[in-house]
């Protein structure tokens, strides 16, 4: 069933149960076990032999540790651990009460998050973590729902991190770029330029960004967010009370120190960020050999090592600052041991997430997805559309952006030198556009779990509550990409796409004010 059309059965299963369920872990456990079934021809033993060697491979690959992973696992732990280090401490209260004199709305307090989100664009990982603990005091102090703090730190990650060069994305991006000129003998244009160009044709990403801050100046409450909102203003509940624990939710669990003080959450997150950046500029000079440059550091960073330091950096200076405090120091134990359990649910979704990942890698689902697209007889005007839409498909399906940078990059590259060179910038922005949507709107996609984690909101409130955001940047996005392919004018585009976008949301608020 490998590369064939039944090999999409079991990610849309999956995403059937999310919605319907509302339950992660069933719905990519029933994933899965169908995915191992069809690998095997329904074969009992086999699948499950199957099961277990992909979980093995999450930790042990080719008989050494899968370090990358082991250590993502380990800075999520280290997260939890900081963060009720913050909690008991008192700094994450003293923090909240400080920014409350400062900035003093609650659109203030949306907007710096979606500024913080701007701002931390070396990597999608550290954004989705950093904004959050940063933020969360402030927004929770202003009675904003977790599930919107979600959205504005998912919102701007991978769409800040997609557009800028000098980041983990951007360098990995020109690499598969430079691979793509050779093969193809394009000599015409550098890759890094390219990268460059593509910029202001990454329609979804530009309308993403732009959508956090009309969400928060026009208090866009749009589908599912309306309830959150709502409940969030009226009661406090910053949570719904009918979902799970929410991974990174620490707010009943300890009561805070009445002595804490700004700088005991202020200078554990300088920690994090500095132990972080650091060690992200030394892993990748290191790998890069005689050929140091900024764009050869971050393509060759080790970001879940510099992720692991700079977290370590920080529980270590949280850790002091609460020995400091006159509290009892049994209580690290138990401080510890909360931060551990905190991270749980996000560490089983992860796991989970990786392990349907790896199936549907070996059901080939994205290469079905890829085949069909080059079969297909395409005027070269609905180029950059079409694989936007399918980019789209395949990330949402396999839940991850890079996995469909590589597959569908070069398909695209192959496909517009064929039919027309002018579609070849175009071509390659809508991919990564597209894959940055499919990215947003799956449940078992890295960035948009750590988003959750990060923000302390339940997974399922934040995939479907972003769910309806996405798709208006999204919808505004295919009318830019059928723009730019058929009259290849990228300015023009780029100008109805955003006059488009702001149009719509200032109807939708005129809307929302009149049924006020």
């Amino acid at each position: 069933m490998e590369g064939t059309i039944y090999s999409i059965i079991p990610a849309v299963l999956m995403l059937i149960l999310v919605i319907v369920t509302r339950k992660v872990l069933l719905s990519l456990g029933a994933g899965i076990i169908l995915g191992a079934l069809f690998i095997h021809d329904f074969s009992p033993l086999a699948s499950l032999k199957e099961i277990w060697t992909v979980f093995y491979g999450i930790f042990i690959s080719e008989g050494a540790l899968n370090t990358g992973n082991i250590l993502l696992l380990a800075f999520l732990l280290l997260l939890g651990m900081m963060t009720a280090f913050l909690q008991a401490s008192g700094g994450s209260r003293a923090f909240g009460e400080w920014m409350m004199k400062r900035v003093k709305t609650r659109v203030g307090a949306q907007l710096m998050t979606g500024i913080l989100g701007m701002i931390i664009f070396i990597d999608d990982y550290f954004n989705s973590l950093a904004v959050g603990q940063i933020a969360r005091p402030l927004t929770d102090r202003h009675r904003v729902s977790r599930a919107k703090l979600a959205y504005y730190i998912d919102s701007t990650a991978a769409p800040a991190t997609v557009i800028s060069p000098i980041s983990s994305w951007g360098a990995y991006i020109i690499g598969i770029l430079g691979a793509i000129f050779a093969a193809n003998e394009i000599t015409n244009i550098e890759p890094f330029t390219a990268f460059i160009q593509i910029i202001p044709l990454n329609f979804y990403a530009i309308s993403a960004i732009i959508l956090v801050f009309l969400v928060a100046c026009l208090k866009m409450d749009i589908g599912p967010m309306r309830k959150h909102e709502e409940r969030a203003l009226q009661t406090g509940e910053l949570l719904d009370p009918n979902s799970s624990h929410a991974p990174g939710d620490l707010s009943d669990t300890f009561t805070p120190h009445q002595n804490g003080k700004v700088y005991h959450l202020i200078l554990p997150i300088i920690a994090l960020v500095v132990g972080t950046v650091l060690s992200m500029i030394i892993t990748g000079a290191y790998a890069s050999g005689d050929n140091v440059t900024i764009l050869t550091i971050f393509a060759n960073t080790n970001v879940n090592l510099s992720l692991t330091i700079g977290g370590a950096a920080a529980v270590l200076l949280s850790l002091l600052f609460h020995l400091q405090l006159d509290q009892p120091k049994a209580n690290v134990g138990k401080i510890f041991v909360e931060g551990f359990k905190t991270m749980l649910p996000a560490i089983y979704i992860l796991i989970l997430a990786w392990m349907i990942g790896s199936i549907l890698d070996r059901l080939e689902t994205g290469v079905y997805f890829a085949e069909k697209f080059s079969e297909a007889s395409i005027s070269a005007s609905f180029l950059p559309v079409l694989f936007f839409i399918i980019a789209g498909f395949m990330a949402l399906a396999t839940g991850t952006s890079w996995g469909t940078f590589g597959i569908m990059l070069p398909i695209a590259a192959e496909v517009a030198v064929v039919t027309d060179m002018e579609m070849l910038l175009p071509s390659l922005a809508a991919v990564l556009a597209g894959s940055v949507f499919g990215d947003h709107c799956s449940p078992i996609s890295d960035t948009t779990i750590l988003s959750s984690t990060g923000a302390g909101s339940n997974h399922i409130d934040h995939v479907l509550t972003q769910l309806p955001y996405a798709l208006l940047a999204a919808s505004v996005g295919v009318i830019g990409y059928l723009i730019v392919g058929f009259t290849h004018q990228l300015v023009l585009s780029l100008v109805i796409t955003l006059g488009v976008l702001i149009g719509i949301s200032f109807l939708i608020h005129s809307l929302s004010k009149r049924k006020a």
